[in-house]
């Protein structure tokens, strides 16, 4: 693949202003795949408002190729971890100098901590709509794992970048939440942080990013007691990792597959955890494992493949962490930067909408143009944020 030319990053930069100026048009509101169940004619008919019937509703809304919201009267609302997102790139555009230094970060930050879910004694943050799983009903609002250490780490980047040390105390109140109501053990073999504190669950992801926003508060608090339990976590997650590199989404049986993204997030947190948990303890499972992801994600085009056995759907989210992992993998082969180009370059012929939003995924044979702000917009912007800085991760470009 050839190195990217100065029109390529130049359309990159160009892409990332139309974006922007699109979410912020939109006060960084939208629909999201999974907010049917904010819909004002479901809660009209509270007959319907059972397990069966709310998995329904959710997985016909989302997979629907016709975008059913407004017709159900689903409102657009903003999204913790959406806004967590937008924080980060924000914070980042403007260290690079693409966007001015005025006072959008400390605004986007601002709307972020009024975000919060309702705790007695501690920051942390949920999903602005009611979550069906397999098992039980998540309340909108109530905390989560993964949208309170997005949250918090957006915190830590405007606290690095800003100076506000109600940030990072905001932080820390976050990484207690999370050792306190989600971080479990049994026996000697397990230490897990789980999704929500409805139950325990052992899902990889969720695990690893748990520990790698408790290593780096431990690094910029000075706070020895999160380090730990941050380790034991990263070993157990380590632990399950194949022989061939890939991890399963979780442990339970109904959790049994390989896909794009979640693999992203997991190498990426593993870096994160060497990093502030100064340590080269997971440096073996971050190569094999980068080694898998590159080998089974990414077709000969640039497409980036939903599951590690089969393409389809080809979804914006692949397509965002794909960017991501490979800026931040770019020490590992000074081909994988080109591989992200290669990946950005189908995106914006395949997915990219002139009027200024990514599309939420390609299917064999037809697209969902549907524009969701978190898990499409909030996303692309971060990895496009990333891959314009060039500092996606820490390690330095194999020349």
């Amino acid at each position: 693949m050839a190195n990217p030319t100065v029109a390529d990053r130049e359309s990159a930069k160009e892409t990332t202003l139309k974006l922007l100026a699109y979410c912020r048009a939109h006060d960084w509101a939208g629909f999201d795949p999974y907010d049917a169940l904010n819909s004002k004619v479901f809660r009209a008919f509270p007959f319907l408002n059972f397990k069966l019937f709310r998995l329904f509703l959710t997985q016909t809304v989302k997979r629907c190729p016709v975008n059913l919201r407004p017709l159900l009267l689903v409102p657009r609302t903003p999204n913790p971890k959406g806004i967590a997102l937008f924080l980060s790139s924000i914070t980042r555009l403007q260290k690079i100098g693409l966007i001015g230094k005025d006072d959008l970060s400390s605004l986007t930050a601002d709307k972020l901590l009024g975000l919060r879910s309702r705790h007695p004694r501690r920051s942390c943050w949920g999903y602005n709509f009611d979550w069906q799983t397999r098992t039980y009903l998540v309340p909108k609002g109530s905390p989560n794992i993964i949208c309170s250490t997005f949250a918090a780490n957006a915190l830590l980047d405007a606290f690095e970048y800003l100076h506000d040390p109600a940030h990072l105390d905001t932080a820390i109140s976050t990484a207690d939440f999370i050792l306190e109501t989600l971080f479990w053990r049994e026996g000697t073999s397990t230490a897990c942080f789980s999704y929500t504190p409805l139950e325990r669950t052992e899902i990889h992801n969720a695990n690893l990013l748990g520990a790698a926003f408790l290593c780096r508060v431990s690094r910029l608090a000075g706070e020895r007691k999160f380090l730990e339990p941050a380790l034991d976590a990263a070993r157990y997650s380590v632990g399950k990792q194949h022989a061939d590199g890939a991890w399963d989404y979780g442990e339970a049986p109904a959790q049994r597959w390989i896909d794009n993204f979640h693999t992203g997030f997991n190498l990426v947190a593993l870096r994160r955890i060497g990093e502030y948990g100064q340590t080269t303890e997971f440096e073996s499972a971050s190569r094999r494992g980068f080694d898998f992801y590159k080998a089974h994600f990414f077709r000969e085009d640039g497409a980036p493949r939903y599951y590690h056995d089969a393409t389809y759907p080809i979804d914006i989210h692949s397509v965002a962490q794909s960017l991501i992992t490979l800026t931040e993998f770019r020490d590992f082969g000074k081909d994988n930067v080109d591989l992200a180009d290669s990946v950005l370059g189908w995106a914006l012929r395949n997915m990219w909408d002139n009027r200024g939003f990514f599309y939420f995924q390609k299917h064999a044979r037809f697209t969902v143009r549907t524009s969701f702000m978190r898990w499409s917009q909030a996303w692309m912007l971060q990895a496009l944020a990333n891959l314009l800085d060039g500092q996606g991760g820490r390690g330095k470009t194999v020349p």
